[in-house]
């Protein structure tokens, strides 16, 4: 029995009843992402099962595939997934299209504030119609695109002179996108302990979101809007301002003059690998990743330090992350929501992110041993103060392949100009809002 058809009877029965307290142990299957992260929830989750009773089960696909894969599961009405950590851009389809359950009764029930979350993650993670107090998803796991750099090369004094001497300027994490691009620019093709080293890995990849992801790493700091007016979908003299096409050109330029050879189509891994190899300077990427980097016997620990995005005309950072939801076509939910309300706890919150998961409770991130509790802590902070993130309508898959492939054409394919590129993506946008209905 789907949330969507139960009677206001059945409504008013799990509401006085907490929603909890099944009659019997449940096998529960959370679905996600395979990355580090959801290793730690594996290991989070053991409280819940010695708690409840219920067994955990976890799918996890790998992230080239998840989106195709999660999101047949949804649109078939599947029910391998009784819980789905699914991306943000997702809220909009899950909601429109039934395959979230809506939690406003159940967190009323059980006093779940969503004040309580970073308001940034339950308007991106939760919400549908964006900003309204229709929730389908309890904020799960924070993250933005952030910065990660070589430590030990940026102090070393012949280094640190060459770049004085080249910039007349101390060498130190860039402060805005152009300070960014001389920095990854100066280490170009250096020769470093005898190996020639790069500038820096950015996100280049047609396939999926890499490249959205990573061009609006400079979109966003220049000005960037999706709207003239939120809400109105016009986006004439917003995707393709004067802003936003220096932006795109700026993108332009550092991969064409500050990226390892053959950097034609890569992203997550791809940087990661870069970076763990010592073949560049700084990569981009997701907060996620960072525990994991700070780790790594080979390039982490005092190799290693971060840095927020940074600003240009604005801060801005790209917006990862996930809500998690129930979802409708589950025969368990209520050991589903019953599992929620255990991640919604504070005290599980903290554990979350001391295993290395991203908490997006206030009473973690806001208390004043957290930005010492991690040397990306208050990078991780400062991002989830200035996020932005892509169209997260229902329509939000073509929309997607439409910016992949302009932006991918115009900054790897070397295909027209910036100024073209934007104008076709509003071109594209505008006849899926049509076909939408909304425009």
């Amino acid at each position: 029995m789907t949330y969507s058809k139960l009677t206001a009877v059945s409504v008013l029965s799990l509401v006085a009843t907490g929603f909890g307290a099944s009659a019997q142990a449940d096998d529960l299957t959370l679905c996600w992402a395979a990355w580090d992260p959801a290793n730690a929830l594996v290991e989070l989750s053991k409280e819940f099962e010695a708690q409840s009773g219920h067994t955990m089960n976890f799918e996890f696909i790998p992230w080239p595939n998840f989106a195709d894969r999660m999101l047949n599961e949804l649109n078939s009405s599947g029910d391998l997934c009784d819980l789905l950590i699914g991306d943000s851009q997702w809220i909009g389809g899950g909601a429109e299209n039934g395959h979230y359950v809506k939690l406003n009764d159940f967190f009323a029930a059980e006093s779940i504030a969503m004040s309580d979350f970073a308001d940034a993650t339950v308007y991106a993670y939760s919400t549908w119609p964006k900003g309204s107090e229709n929730y389908y998803a309890l904020p799960a796991m924070g993250d933005a695109n952030g910065w990660f750099y070589r430590k030990d090369w940026f102090a070393r004094e012949d280094i640190r002179a060459a770049f004085k001497a080249e910039t007349g300027r101390e060498l130190a994490e860039p402060t805005t996108q152009l300070e960014l691009l001389e920095v990854a620019q100066f280490f170009q093709e250096r020769e470093i302990d005898g190996k020639t080293v790069y500038g820096a890995a950015i996100f280049t990849e047609r396939g999926s979101e890499g490249i959205t992801m990573g061009v609006t790493g400079a979109l966003y700091p220049w000005g960037f809007k999706y709207e003239t007016t939120p809400g109105s979908y016009d986006m004439e003299g917003a995707v393709n301002s004067p802003q936003a096409v220096e932006a795109l050109e700026f993108y332009k330029e550092f991969y064409e003059t500050a990226t390892p050879p053959g950097y034609t189509n890569s992203y997550m891994g791809e940087s990661l690998d870069a970076f763990k190899s010592g073949q560049v300077a700084m990569a981009m990427n997701w907060f996620a990743f960072f525990p994991g980097l700070y780790a790594d016997p080979n390039t982490g620990g005092e190799k290693i330090d971060f840095f927020v995005n940074p600003p240009q005309n604005q801060a801005g950072s790209t917006l990862g992350g996930q809500g998690i939801s129930v979802v409708s076509y589950s025969e368990n939910q209520d050991a589903a929501l019953e599992y929620i309300k255990w991640f919604a706890n504070p005290e599980v919150q903290q554990k979350w992110w001391d295993l290395g998961g991203y908490s997006a409770h206030n009473d973690v991130l806001e208390s004043p041993t957290f930005k010492d509790s991690a040397p990306f802590a208050g990078d991780f902070l400062e991002a989830m103060g200035a996020v932005q993130d892509f169209w997260q309508e229902p329509a939000y898959a073509e929309l997607l392949l439409a910016m992949q492939k302009r932006v991918h054409d115009y900054v790897v394919a070397d295909q027209g100009t910036a100024q073209e590129a934007l104008d076709k993506l509003i071109e594209d946008w505008t006849e899926t809002f049509e076909d939408e209905g909304k425009l």
